[in-house]
């Protein structure tokens, strides 16, 4: 038997057939079309996944239950999206609309959950019960696995690390809130950090390396020139990682997790990000005089989405 993994991207949709033994053996791909109507957007998936499927030797009847990874919220219960922007589904009966074109068993979730879900079943968390995966780019993701399962919440929102309360007179933030922690650990707080500070400092490499284009400057710019001991990069980058430490310091005060994962753009940055996290975020755990979870990177890169959502039960 096989499972199928859906993972819904802005701007496009990848679709896996995954065998039991979490290895992606067939995989293919249809735009996002968030302009047409919601059945025709389900009908689209549907139709590529039977196709795959075949693509990949197999049958309908050998599709065991196919799940669909969201960048938004879902009742797993109902199978309703409850909200994803990115494709214009408020309150839609996916589950239900699904199965009318392709009569398997459906389960769906936050896209964050399912690549927590995959790192936890097959990647760098592989044998731990409880791990907290956080995805650092344009904004913060994060999935919460307890005893091997997701956790979301009573209401399928639960897991929003990005928008705890970081600073409660702190940066606006897109979800209307104030101080919110992805507004200052993600890529793009990085990048604003740098732009705030280059404005005084224009002399600095990550200004120069830039061609002193402001509007040019990446997270990756930051980075680079805090490798080559840029005085004004190590300063944003020093204030980046205590942030970062701060954020996953309050994750181990809540949860204590067997394994903090990190993922995104970000995480790319390897060891740079990585050694200076472990050394600095067990400052802000309460009890750090008792074993610390370890800080990993996440290793299913953008197979995580495929991998987590097949593996949906």
């Amino acid at each position: 038997m096989i499972r199928i993994g859906v993972d819904v991207g802005g701007t496009g949709i990848q679709i896996g057939v995954v065998d039991e033994g979490y290895n992606i053996i067939r995989e293919s791909s249809i735009p996002t079309r968030a302009d047409l109507p919601f059945e025709e957007q389900v009908r689209q998936i549907a139709d590529c996944i039977v196709s795959t499927v075949r693509d990949a030797g197999f049958a309908e009847n050998d599709i065991e239950s196919v799940g669909v990874g969201i960048p938004g919220i879902a009742s797993a219960k109902t199978g309703e999206i409850i909200k994803c922007t990115n494709m214009g589904w408020f309150h839609v009966p996916f589950r239900e609309v699904f199965r009318r074109f392709l009569d398997k068993p459906v389960h769906i979730d936050n896209d964050a959950n399912v690549a927590a879900l995959a790192e936890s079943v097959a990647g760098v968390s592989a044998g731990t019960s409880s791990s907290v995966f956080i995805t650092i780019g344009t904004g913060i993701g994060s999935g919460i696995i307890i005893d091997g399962r997701i956790w979301s919440g009573a209401h399928h929102i639960g897991g929003e690390l990005g928008h705890v309360i970081f600073d409660l007179d702190g940066v606006p933030c897109t979800c209307g809130n104030h101080g919110c922690l992805e507004r200052y650990c993600s890529a793009t707080a990085l990048i604003r950090m740098a732009r705030e500070a280059v404005a005084e400092h224009p002399d600095s490499l990550i200004l120069t390396s830039v061609g002193n284009d402001p509007s040019r400057i990446e997270a990756k710019t930051v980075f680079d020139a805090a490798r080559a001991e840029d005085p004004l990069a190590l300063s944003v980058y020093s204030r980046y990682i205590d942030c970062l430490a701060q954020a996953i310091g309050s994750v181990v005060n809540l949860l204590d997790p067997e394994v903090i994962v990190l993922g995104g753009g970000v995480s790319k940055a390897g060891s740079f990000l990585l050694d200076p996290l472990t050394r600095e975020y067990s400052r802000y755990v309460l009890f750090n005089d008792q074993p610390l979870p370890p800080v990993r990177l996440a290793v299913l890169g953008s197979e995580a989405g495929i991998i987590g959502a097949a593996m949906l039960s």
